[in-house]
């Protein structure tokens, strides 16, 4: 019996080394671990953008800014600044140069308005600034010189004219919410003034081969390219074939929002390719008498988003909630022409004009004439 239960307890012995040995030598297998999934994260910034015309300060509209030895315009703006105030970004396309008072104010057909005019407008909230259009030479080269050396006190970026040829190389760009951005601006000519030799510099004649030139040094540069074109044909609302011209070529270096001005009436909104190309504006102020229904007075406001998308070390932009305001250039005709006012249509009444309903049907077909979809404020 001992022996018996001896070699029971050798057997029970032998077969748990083995069993122990064959667990040691076995290839153990793991079940592999699940693959966590790797999403790319998209990183995106935004910077919304308003945009209006012309300011073109006859006579009439400084003298109703008079006051008590100073020039004051807030009334004028007093609509318009609470809009304005939302955006980060805010152009105008300052028409009569900010020479100042100093050389003397001046009318049509060679303008010179007070630099108070550009304080008004920083102070609602514009802070770009196009100098580049066919009354930048009227008062000759102080009056320029004396515009940029106010615009270089602010902080603004303004485009299209200069101080010096130092100025106007100078790669002028800014930065706000990541995305970096530049405005650049021309004009199609200057009332057949000639512009000084060897001071092109005072402002920005259009030509494809110097588009291209200052495109190309600052394209890769920046996020966001903004091109201000002061073209077209006064007071008539279909672009001419040179505009469409010049905005496809634009399009293909590389723009990415093409603001139209110089005709002092609306003209269409459109894309060409991904493009944004606001054909014209209109005035934004001035006591430009009405050349056919209200044309001169009736005017636009244009806003956007600019969406930049960031992924895996590179970025993109995107134009996203275009939107449109109507506005309405009020004033009071009488000895003197008075009480001077920018007016969103949404904030119209028959006081300012009894016909206004019909007037917004009649100018928001005009900005949509190429295309349906482009979104106008409504009015009540």
């Amino acid at each position: 019996m001992k022996k018996k239960l001896v070699l029971s307890i050798l057997l029970i012995i032998l077969i748990i080394s083995a069993l122990y040995l064959t667990t040691q030598n076995k290839e153990v297998k793991k079940e592999p671990k699940p693959k966590k999934e790797i999403k790319d994260e998209i990183k995106t910034s935004k910077l919304s953008l308003v945009m209006v015309g012309d300011a073109l300060l006859h006579s009439s509209v400084y003298k109703d800014a008079y006051q008590n030895g100073t020039y004051d315009f807030s009334s004028q703006l007093e609509l318009i600044k609470p809009i304005v105030k939302n955006y980060d970004l805010a152009f105008y396309n300052q028409e009569s140069i900010l020479g100042g008072t100093e050389i003397g104010l001046s009318d049509y057909p060679t303008f010179n308005s007070p630099k108070e005019f550009g304080d008004t407008m920083i102070d609602a909230g514009f802070n770009l600034v196009s100098l580049a259009n066919n009354h930048t030479l009227d008062r000759g080269e102080k009056a320029v010189i004396n515009s940029c050396n106010y615009w270089k006190t602010k902080e603004v970026l303004s485009a299209g004219s200069y101080c010096s040829k130092e100025d106007a190389e100078q790669i002028n760009i800014k930065e706000k919410n990541g995305i970096k951005y530049t405005l650049l601006a021309y004009t199609y000519g200057t009332n057949g003034i000639k512009v000084p030799e060897g001071k092109e510099y005072l402002v920005n004649l259009y030509s494809d081969e110097k588009v291209k030139s200052d495109i190309e040094k600052v394209r890769d540069k920046v996020d966001l390219l903004m091109v201000s074109m002061h073209w077209g044909t006064e007071y008539k609302n279909e672009p001419t074939e040179t505009q469409k011209k010049q905005a496809e070529y634009l399009s293909s270096l590389g723009v990415d929002i093409i603001i139209g001005t110089h005709p002092h009436v609306i003209q269409p909104i459109t894309y060409i390719n991904d493009t944004l190309v606001i054909y014209s504006l209109g005035n934004f102020i001035s006591a430009q008498s009405t050349n056919n229904d209200y044309n001169t007075m009736v005017e636009l406001m244009t806003s956007v988003d600019i969406i930049k998308e960031e992924k895996n070390g590179q970025s993109k932009i995107k134009l996203d909630n275009l939107n449109n305001e109507l506005l309405y250039n009020y004033y009071k005709k009488g000895s003197r022409w008075t009480d001077f006012k920018v007016i969103p249509f949404s904030q119209m009444n028959e006081a300012y004009n009894q016909d206004y309903k019909r007037l917004y049907e009649k100018y928001s077909s005009i900005v949509k004439m190429y295309d349906q979809n482009i979104k106008i404020n409504p009015i009540t």
